[in-house]
């Protein structure tokens, strides 16, 4: 057992359980719980927002995939970043405009409230459940390299304490945690790099070159092909990505916790900066482990492989170029980062089966707040209970792909839902609801058949559905189903949500009668 970077985790868990409880005393009402108040500043919400994105997946993962496969890898960090814009001018400012605690606030703004807030809990969930697989399983085998202990055991670890961040410290403590996390997992992420490139003298070409020697693929890691090897998986990924960025339930929560659209845009404006700087970092660490990891019998398990699998290659890296003490650090930090993005995850799931199902679908006439925050920590328990399970069954599967299958999901389902009710005067609860349930069965049906699960979940020799990433077929199938069902909806109902539109969208851009209009 390291016990420099044993002590090192142990004083980040204990800081951020004091935010936690000092955050529990800072809840007053629902507004607290779910959105801090809306008393987050920009600077502080694009650092929050980053946090989430700065996650086990991005750090570990992609870190692992260019370890893996060199070049390829990036294609993840270029499309969870292209991604930002399409938020900033389309999604950030209507959504803060129109919404309250949760994006099925503003979907169903003229659409009927039950069947439209049924469509969008589950799509939240579905993202929620495997984008939280990605967390566990990176915090699980960070904590099995560290204690030596068993990944299993790990896992109750690392669900237990984000069962005890959401239940008690709600979004207050969720954004402190991940902004002070940001922050070190920045300066990390620059430290580690900075070391790497200095045994270089900063000379790319000659970092690149030791890289290439290094590499059972040699040369090849420098070009496409290595990860993904057809044009439809690459085009669906990319779709996936960058639209699905837009259907996040845990980010799009974050522009409600700020006070006036305006800040919502300088909180994406921030995360932009913060998140491209951080993935070109990513790329230097993948490459730095290559020439450092690859083949070095100290990072290398009994079978050859690496110690933890490719999603630890960051964590051993840092060892490699800083000792006990940055690994002690970067694994510390790694931690946080895990517990605060699950969090903010759990708290996604939570507030989608407590504010959207609860108190609007169950119950819209006797739910009060005391009742809805208690029904969330139910929530959050049992959302718990469900990633250390899958947590423990997608043991070997890389983070950076499972949180692509989670974009996919987002991308088909939640991003169509949303783009249409802000952008399309013809949507109808009918199309909406009706489409959006094809969509995620769509999605989920194919991730089902694809090779991730049907061969290497079910071990059977071919899959049905040859593609890993469905989004160019499962979001296309949305938006056509959803258009198509609204077009045709003719009904007193659809004429009457059709004619709401113009106010909806006046108060999207200008916040104007916002309090006066909002329901719950």
């Amino acid at each position: 057992m390291n016990l420099v970077a044993v002590s090192l985790f142990i004083v980040f868990v204990l800081i951020t359980l004091f935010i936690t409880y000092w955050a529990a005393k800072q809840i007053k009402s629902r507004d607290t719980f779910y959105t801090a108040g809306g008393n987050i500043t920009g600077l502080q919400n694009g650092l929050a927002i980053s946090g989430d994105f700065m996650s086990a997946a991005s750090f570990l993962g992609i870190s692992g995939l260019v370890f893996a496969t060199g070049f390829d890898g990036l294609i993840y960090s270029i499309g969870f970043l292209v991604g930002w814009p399409i938020v900033l001018l389309l999604i950030a400012e209507p959504l803060r405009n129109l919404g309250k605690y949760t994006f099925a606030d503003v979907a169903s703004f003229r659409l009927r409230q039950k069947p439209i807030r049924i469509l969008s809990a589950l799509g939240s969930l579905t993202t929620v459940i495997l984008y939280l697989i990605a967390q566990m399983v990176g915090a699980g085998k960070l904590i099995e390299i560290l204690f030596n202990l068993p990944y299993q055991f790990a896992i109750y670890i690392v669900g237990a304490l984000m069962i005890f961040y959401v239940t008690f410290g709600g979004m207050i403590a969720t954004t402190w945690v991940q902004i002070i996390k940001a922050i070190l997992l920045l300066f990390g992420a620059t430290l580690i790099s900075f070391l790497v490139l200095m045994q270089f003298d900063f000379n790319l070409n000659l970092f690149f070159n030791a890289a290439i020697k290094n590499h059972n693929l040699s040369s090849s890691i420098m070009g496409p092909g290595g990860l993904i090897k057809d044009p439809v998986s690459a085009i669906s990924l990319g779709l996936a990505l960058m639209f699905g960025t837009a259907g996040l339930p845990h980010i799009l929560m974050r522009f409600f916790t700020v006070k006036d659209s305006v800040q919502a845009r300088k909180s994406v404006a921030y995360a932009t900066g913060f998140i491209g700087y951080f993935y070109i970092l990513t790329f230097i660490i993948g490459f730095g482990a290559i020439i450092l990891i690859n083949g070095n019998p100290s990072y290398l398990n009994s079978e050859g492989g690496l110690i933890g699998n490719n999603n630890m290659a960051a964590i051993h890296l840092s060892h490699a170029v800083g000792g006990d003490v940055l690994l002690g650090f970067i694994s510390a930090v790694a931690f946080a980062t895990i517990l605060a993005v699950v969090s903010g995850l759990t708290l996604a799931g939570a507030s989608a089966i407590s504010h959207d199902i609860y108190s609007n679908v169950i119950n819209p006439n006797g739910a009060n707040e005391k009742r809805e925050i208690m029904v969330s920590r139910i929530a959050t328990f049992t959302l718990g209970i469900i990633a250390i399970i899958l947590g423990i069954i997608f043991e070997s599967q890389n983070i950076a792909f499972m949180v692509g299958l989670a974009f996919a999901i987002a991308a088909s389902t939640n991003f169509p839902i949303i783009f249409l009710s802000m952008f399309w005067k013809n949507l109808t609860t009918h199309g909406a609801f009706i489409g959006g349930i094809i969509g995620l069965l769509t999605t989920i049906i194919l991730v089902i058949l694809s090779p991730v699960v049907w061969v290497d979940i079910f071990n059977y020799s071919a899959a049905i559905f040859p593609y890993k990433y469905p989004a160019l077929f499962s979001m296309t199938t949305t938006f056509f189903f959803v258009m198509i069902i609204s077009k045709l909806d003719k009904s007193e109902g659809g004429r009457d949500e059709k004619h709401k539109f113009s106010d909806q969208y006046r108060q999207s851009l200008t916040g104007v009668d916002i309090k006066a209009n909002k329901k719950n």
